[in-house]
């Protein structure tokens, strides 16, 4: 599963919006929309971050998640 996919589906399951996402991302915003609208794609940097993050406060999620998205 791509990493951006993986971050939507979890800040939809949790009810987070873009702008907190960005926030705890230490982002801006726009960034965050950039990604979830396919313009344009985490820089190397900020994939780990990304998913250091998922794997903090995901990772019981998507063990469950996964199963079920193809």
């Amino acid at each position: 599963m791509d990493i951006i996919k993986k971050l939507e589906l979890y800040r939809l399951e949790n009810k987070i919006t873009q702008q907190d996402l960005a926030k705890e991302l230490g982002v801006a915003f726009s960034t965050v929309s950039r990604w979830f609208n396919g313009k344009t794609t985490p820089s190397k940097i900020q994939q780990y971050h990304v998913e250091k993050y998922l794997s903090k406060r995901a990772g019981k999620f998507f063990s469950k998640a996964i199963k079920g998205v193809k």
